[in-house]
């Protein structure tokens, strides 16, 4: 039974004769969490605060 990628699979990895390799450091930050809306935890943070005191009243 032949795969859908036998053809290639077995292909030595590109490597670019123009671009330098990519530290395994840049690399990982591509796929490193960011806040994409700053100061919203500490905005629901604010508000549970105030809902627990409201609570307590």
């Amino acid at each position: 039974m032949s795969g859908k990628y036998d053809d290639i699979i077995n292909l030595p990895h590109p490597v670019s004769k123009k671009h330098r390799s990519m530290s395994m450091r840049d690399r990982a930050a591509q796929f490193a969490p960011f806040a994409a809306l700053t100061g919203f935890e500490e905005e629901l943070i604010e508000t549970a605060e105030k809902s627990e005191k409201k609570r307590d009243i």
